[in-house]
């Protein structure tokens, strides 16, 4: 097998294709899709998101200092390439992807009722980096879908149909290969 030589540039994929929500006060609220999130940090536990300045939401969030990621699935699909290539700007991106407000607990930006998984971050920092700026932020409250709960309390977030953006196309999350520390575990 050869390699190729191929142009510098961000090829980390898959990546979490998350919709974020914010909300300016007395303003309706917005959502951006984000491929570029990452979890960052434990304890406290943080997560950054990464922005172009000219996108609606950038100004939205560095005045508020605060967002909800919404994890998406194979139902939301569709809504999350819509709220990615409209602008909130022209459209209220919850009413045409017909998505439902749902009151945070901490933020006062909403989350998306339809996602499994409602993460509200309050930022720390923003990094302006060029084409991009990372929001680095706090996690302070989390909401999941008692759907994905069991009776021990456990969430099952890998029974959700997570989806994830890999180059430019959606993918749906497949088949297991294995459970952290296996390749390590006695026979």
């Amino acid at each position: 097998m050869a390699k190729v030589t191929f142009k510098p540039g961000n090829m980390l994929y898959p990546l979490p294709a998350v919709m974020v929500s914010c909300q300016r006060p007395g303003e309706k609220p917005n959502i951006i899709t984000i491929a570029w999130a990452a979890t960052v940090c434990t304890n406290p536990p943080m997560l950054t998101v990464s922005i172009r300045p000219e996108r609606y939401s950038y100004d939205i969030i560095k005045e508020t200092g605060e967002f909800v990621v919404n994890l998406t699935t194979k139902e939301l699909a569709y809504a999350t390439d819509y709220c990615g290539v409209k602008s909130g700007r022209d459209v209220d991106k919850f009413k045409e992807a017909k998505l439902t407000e749902q009151k945070s607990n901490v933020v006062a930006a909403p989350g998306i009722a339809e996602s499994p998984v409602n993460i509200e971050c309050k930022v720390v920092e923003v990094k302006e980096l060029g084409s991009h700026a990372m929001f680095l932020a706090e996690v302070v409250s989390v909401q999941v879908d008692d759907r994905y709960m069991d009776e021990s309390g456990k969430f099952h977030l890998n029974d959700t149909g997570l989806m994830a953006y890999s180059h430019g196309t959606y993918k749906e999350l497949g088949a297991d290969i294995g459970t952290f520390g296996y390749s390590v575990k006695k026979k």
